[in-house]
């Protein structure tokens, strides 16, 4: 019974189509984070000049709102992909639910 359950739901539609989509953005936004934060650790390991300039009078360096972007970007990123989940990830799945009945 369990198998017949599984090919159902690998038959579905809206399977494939949340499979597609949810893959899609997890990947995007996983590609878009490396990007930030890899960028940041390369910024440290070639240009700690501009890391350290301050950014006027103050005590202040780059350095600081760079490293506070990188954290408040993972909070955002985070924050989008819970935002969809729970709107059309979850749509999708209880569309999933609704037609496969066990």
């Amino acid at each position: 019974m369990h198998d017949d359950l599984v090919q159902q739901i690998k038959r579905d539609p809206n399977y494939h189509q949340l499979v597609k989509v949810r893959s899609r953005f997890g990947w995007a936004l996983t590609g878009l984070m490396m990007l930030v934060y890899y960028g940041y650790i390369l910024l440290i390991a070639f240009d700690k000049e501009f890391l350290a300039a301050k950014t006027g009078a103050g005590v202040m360096t780059w350095g600081m709102p760079i490293g506070l972007f990188v954290i408040v970007f993972t909070v955002l990123i985070t924050g989008i992909y819970v935002r969809r989940a729970n709107k059309q990830f979850d749509d999708l799945t209880q569309a999933i639910q609704v037609r496969v009945q066990p």
